[in-house]
């Protein structure tokens, strides 16, 4: 099904357009919710004022299946349901006891699993309807930071500051898998469900599974390994990965890194392909910050993405700006993995104006041509079809050399 956008009578009511690089150029935010996260409270003797320098975030956001529903979580301790095709808030759940974080749609559009913030390490499995927790996951002794729904069954995969990855399947409170790895874990599973990737940051390798054998070796074990940052300090800064994807067509994977660029490699051969360039990266809280000595993970990790067709790739950016990315011409690599080769530059298409503060969620929908960006407040984003707006899309375009 081709995505589809909005109609000028209802500004989220869908229609269909195909997704090109004029279409992209032309996203604007259609809806802004300035109440999506609530307002940081007054200090208090046992808060300083320092605790509140800084406003509230969402920090993550997940579309159902159908790109019917968005829902956010927030460091509000809350986590909200949206319309997409209203752009309306449905309803607003708390989560004080524990937190929440890491919000993952299941396969029905009434049910989430989500990581804890506070209290403890479970996962919890939550019914949106009824507003009641349907299962408890137990087994992590630390902060999960990373967790995937796959997406063919009801397993799922998650990575924690424990130093573990854990299999798991809705139907069972108990974990089927584990893997022991040396470093904090990212996780990502292709389109097929058949092959998962664990990220490893301090050693910079991406390790393949085979789900059935994953008890077993990894089968591929490529190395993040950028020769060009060598060209801009010596020692060159470490990379630090925060989030990984791979395309619809399992040929590539996203990774997407803490400081200012992300990478795309050869998912098949282990090829460091291309280098995603002209975004502020989310390793700091403010644009003020200092960095750090040693890179951190910061507040990025939910800030970049593939469209559904994986012809762009959509982020966010710490000055707020969103990032379009058209990744349709790669350069194929073959051969023995050569670390040397420094990966293809690829500069934006498109840098959108329009978020308020940090851009630190960015995902596309997957089945309609819009966009959710987050940060202290919501925007929903859409392509502007009106004549005046394609013959800027168009200018900008020419400017961009495409």
């Amino acid at each position: 099904m081709a995505p589809q956008a909005g109609s000028s009578s209802n500004p989220l009511a869908p229609t269909t357009i195909p997704l090109t690089n004029a279409a992209m150029a032309r996203l604007k935010p259609a809806r802004i919710m300035k109440g999506a996260v609530e307002a940081v409270p007054p200090p208090t003797s046992d808060q300083p004022r320092a605790h509140y320098s800084t406003p509230r975030h969402i920090t993550g956001i997940s579309f159902d299946d159908r790109g019917d529903q968005v829902i956010t979580a927030s460091e509000d301790e809350t986590f909200r349901l949206y319309s997409c095709k209203s752009g309306k808030q449905i309803k607003i759940l708390h989560s004080k006891k524990y937190g929440v974080d890491l919000p993952r749609f299941t396969h029905k559009n009434t049910s989430i699993i989500h990581a804890s913030t506070k209290e403890d390490d479970t996962l919890r499995y939550h019914s949106l309807h009824d507003n009641k927790y349907l299962q408890y996951f137990k087994g992590h002794k630390g902060r999960v930071v990373s967790l995937e729904i796959s997406p063919v069954d009801d397993g799922f995969m998650s990575g924690s500051q424990d130093r573990t990855v854990r299999l798991w399947d809705l139907r069972a409170p108990t974990c089927r898998g584990l893997l022991s790895v040396p470093s904090v874990p990212i996780v990502a599973y292709d389109s097929t469900g058949v092959v998962f990737a664990v990220a490893v940051n301090h050693y910079s390798r991406i390790l393949l599974y085979d789900q059935a054998n994953f008890d077993k070796a990894p089968f591929l074990v490529i190395t993040l390994d950028d020769p060009t940052l060598g060209l801009v300090s010596f020692p060159p800064r470490p990379i630090y990965m925060t989030s990984m994807a791979f395309s619809s067509n399992g040929k590539y994977l996203l990774v997407g890194c803490s400081g200012d660029a992300h990478y795309i490699v050869d998912a098949y051969e282990g090829h460091l392909v291309a280098k995603l360039e002209g975004h502020k990266g989310l390793e700091r809280r403010s644009i003020d910050s200092p960095h750090n000595i040693e890179p951190v993970k910061g507040s990025s990790g939910e800030e970049v993405g593939w469209t559904p067709d994986s012809k762009y790739i959509v982020g966010g950016s710490l000055d707020g700006k969103i990032i379009i990315w058209d990744v349709q011409h790669l350069p194929a690599r073959s051969g023995d993995v050569d670390l040397k080769v420094p990966p293809a530059k690829v500069l934006p298409l498109a840098v959108l104006e329009g978020h308020p503060g940090p851009s630190r969620c960015v995902k596309f929908n997957p089945r309609l041509a819009m966009m959710v960006s987050a940060g202290a407040e919501l925007a929903f984003w859409l392509p502007d079809l009106s004549p005046d707006a394609d013959e800027v899309a168009q200018n900008l375009l020419k400017k961009r050399g495409n």
